[in-house]
């Protein structure tokens, strides 16, 4: 017994040391933000600053236009998330209930499509959209997220345990496959989305790469890329890019503490389905 109390102590205290080294940058990060230009370069670092000012955050929302950016990334981020679950819920809903030709085969070269990298793909996606005129705008960073096979694989996954008997039961009673899908499929997958909407929003919000190709013009950029941009002129403005990285943070730790309970109850039905 006492070796067990033992084993749960240096478990929980391994947990706690692990969990003060990954918060620490993130509680500097916010420290350094607020701290007077110049003083989070001094060695030994401080973790609380000697005066707390919001300069940083002023010249970059003020002056450096952050404010336009931040606008571009929530826009595209919550366009991506609320079209990609749609069509991947409908595509998953189709795949796992309903009976088509080559369905199976299908669906194998969609998860085998899985492991080609994403940046094998750039080149003909963006070729496409310049035929199609939709560059330099927010089409052309969500038309080729509108569906993931990733997000398709997961809801069919979660979809397949749902019985059959209740989808032939609404058909009896006269409902029709949108009607179905708008009933019981969304309700019932309601913990999947959710966590499938969490990492495409994170996904998004995140980018990086593809929107710095698509969208060169600097009004059109993205926290992340704007980010990118700032280090490249203020290299030496420590504090500044602290309060950049913040602001790029915030939204989507906001957004994970909110979500926080569906996800992981999304990650636990997932895990327990056959």
């Amino acid at each position: 017994m006492k070796q067990l109390k033992l084993k749960s102590l240096l478990l929980h205290v391994v947990v706690a040391i692990a969990a003060c080294m990954t918060i620490a940058p993130f509680v500097w990060m916010v420290s350094a933000s607020l701290t007077p230009a110049g003083e989070s370069s001094v060695f030994p670092p401080r973790l609380l600053p000697s005066e707390t000012t919001f300069e940083h955050y002023h010249h970059l929302f003020v002056r450096l236009n952050v404010g336009r950016y931040f606008l571009n990334s929530l826009i595209l981020a919550v366009s991506v998330t609320m079209i990609s679950l749609l069509v991947n819920s409908m595509a998953g809903f189709a795949f796992a209930k309903f009976a088509f030709r080559g369905k199976r085969h299908i669906f194998a070269v969609l998860v085998a499509s899985m492991i080609v990298p994403g940046q094998v793909t750039m080149l003909p996606v963006f070729l496409l959209l310049n035929k199609m005129g939709v560059l330099n705008s927010y089409l052309g960073v969500i038309l080729p997220a509108m569906a993931s096979v990733f997000g398709i694989f997961l809801v069919r996954q979660y979809l397949v345990s749902v019985p059959d008997s209740m989808i032939e039961a609404a058909r009896i009673d006269g409902a029709g496959d949108f009607l179905i899908y708008r009933t019981i499929i969304l309700p019932l997958a309601l913990p999947v989305l959710l966590t499938l909407g969490l990492f495409t929003f994170m996904g998004t919000w995140n980018d990086f790469l593809w929107p710095l190709i698509v969208m060169t013009r600097e009004e059109m950029h993205t926290l992340p890329v704007a980010l990118a941009g700032l280090l490249g002129e203020h290299a030496q403005d420590a504090e500044l890019m602290m309060a950049g990285s913040v602001v790029t943070i915030v939204p989507v730790l906001i957004v994970f503490l909110a979500l926080q309970k569906y996800y992981l109850q999304g990650i636990t039905v997932g895990a327990l389905k056959e």
